[in-house]
């Protein structure tokens, strides 16, 4: 079984917010890198008529250009959670991922929808508090105490770093 980071909704049209927490999922990516885990993107483009953010073939549709790209594992959604495209949901099978870390640009719309139906999958869902945000940064804390009821892990994204150093180093002292 393999890990994979899933990086959501981090594009041009994601709130402002995101440019608080980009270094954390950037370093994330370097951390997954590292360590041998699946880096995915997913991204959203909005098919509603009246919309004006997240079109689909627009610069605000596109991954952001701050963020760090280091695979092909990109993939588009138009509904809340990463597990309704097809081809996502093909990639995870095939590379027989079980577990994931989440990072996002909307704690309560798709981060939220992806972590719930994550979960429901009985995958294992790590989400890095210090690598989401929203439209509503006040609206934090209550999406790492729904994260937790549905059985989400929360841990930032130093802990996790540090987490994964020691068990290596343990390891080597054995």
């Amino acid at each position: 079984m393999s890990k994979a980071l899933l990086i959501i909704d981090i594009q041009n049209d994601t709130p402002k917010n995101y440019k608080e927490v980009i270094d954390n999922i950037n370093n994330a990516v370097d951390w997954a890198v590292n360590n041998n885990i699946h880096v995915i993107y997913i991204k959203h483009e909005n098919l509603s008529a009246g919309s004006k953010n997240f079109k689909p073939g627009t610069f605000g549709s596109e991954l952001a250009t701050d963020l760090k790209i280091v695979s092909k594992n990109v993939f588009t959604k138009n509904k809340g959670s990463a597990l309704t495209n097809e081809e996502f949901a093909d990639f995870i099978s095939k590379n027989e991922v079980s577990e994931f870390f989440i990072v996002g640009g909307d704690a309560t719309i798709c981060v939220k929808s992806t972590c719930f139906n994550l979960r429901k999958a009985n995958y294992e869902v790590t989400v890095l508090s210090d690598g989401i945000t929203s439209w509503s940064k006040k609206q934090i804390p209550d999406m790492i105490q729904y994260y937790e009821s549905k059985g989400c892990k929360i841990i930032g994204l130093n802990d996790l770093v540090y987490q994964k150093r020691t068990r290596q180093q343990d390891l080597v002292e054995l």
